[in-house]
């Protein structure tokens, strides 16, 4: 049961504010906070701390934010043997922006992980794919690196997940291979070209990208996440949380938790279920990787692809 994650790795900035600054205006910031990030990275800790074996393959520069970044996901256990250190770029690098609301903004600067190669990622695929793996990439990444990789999970029989974020535009031969696509109200929109920002209107557009993929996910921020395969379409509420204080990497948190699930050999509604719940650990506290839950966090284990939850976090999946 192995995850398999390709993708970006960047040195968080975090910062603190009342609210957004206006054009021209200037805001003091509350505080200032450095860590390790980028949705390729937050994904490995998140599936290593539900439980999955993780490989992670990806680039970092040949400098200080690299190497912490490396040794904050072995800490996590997580294998690092297929990141390559590069100096001709620094390592990514992101600035968030988190309100008193709980919202947030991010720009990223890729740095380092442009240079992730496609063939790199096939090739470790293929050495390590079996009927229990998972690959995960996302949109941080080229599209090359996106299309090796969904490509060669599929012919090694290994599952391919594709975090469409952020979005961008992927050959439709590349969507048919997902299994889940997995994307927000916004990168459901662009790829749709219409608009997506309530429950219902995400049903509506996961029933149509399910004619595109062989799963998908849209998930819809507290409102939970709507998934759909085949003719099967489904809602997953969010539990009830005391405070919204950060969603900075909640979606990672997410596809961490539901592609270990997958893993397992969970069903697709189950582990959405699941990894609704790692979602809603997250939003409770500061940052992306130090706020995932532990497996235990959120009460599941695995009985024949069937989850015993606990109590305090059971929700009901509701089908149409």
């Amino acid at each position: 049961m192995t995850v398999i994650v390709i993708g970006s790795a960047n040195q968080d900035y975090i910062v603190q504010l009342e609210h957004a600054p206006a054009l021209g205006e200037t805001v003091l910031a509350k505080s200032l906070r450095k860590q390790p990030g980028g949705k390729g990275a937050n994904q490995a800790v998140a599936a290593s701390r539900a439980g999955a074996e993780v490989v992670f393959v990806g680039c970092v520069g040949d400098d200080d934010d690299g190497a912490l970044v490396l040794r904050q996901l072995r800490s996590e256990g997580v294998d690092t043997s297929e990141v390559e250190v590069v100096g001709s770029q620094p390592t990514g690098l992101a600035l968030v922006y988190v309100f008193e609301d709980g919202e947030n903004s991010i720009a990223v600067i890729p740095g380092a992980n442009g240079a992730v190669p496609a063939s790199r990622a096939a090739r470790v695929i293929r050495r390590l794919a079996g009927p229990n793996t998972v690959v995960v990439t996302q949109g941080e990444v080229s599209h090359e690196v996106i299309e090796a990789a969904i490509s060669t999970a599929r012919s090694t029989g290994a599952r391919p997940i594709l975090n469409l974020a952020p979005y961008s535009v992927v050959e439709r031969d590349v969507l048919a291979l997902c299994d889940p696509l997995v994307v927000n109200e916004n990168e459901a929109s662009a790829l749709l070209g219409t608009r997506v920002d309530d429950l219902g209107s995400a049903k509506l557009a996961a029933a149509s990208l399910a004619r595109l993929a062989r799963s998908v996910v849209i998930t819809i921020g507290s409102a939970g996440a709507v998934w759909a395969e085949g003719d099967a379409l489904g809602h997953v509420p969010v539990p009830v949380v005391d405070a919204v204080v950060d969603s900075t990497g909640a979606g990672d948190a997410f596809v961490g938790a539901l592609s270990t699930l997958l893993s397992e050999g969970a069903t697709l509604p189950r582990a959405v279920e699941v990894g609704v719940r790692a979602g809603s650990f997250a939003v409770t506290r500061l940052g992306a990787q130090s706020s995932y839950p532990m497996r235990e966090d959120i009460g599941f284990s695995v009985d024949e692809g069937r989850e015993r939850v606990n109590r305090r976090y059971t929700m009901p999946v509701a089908q149409e």
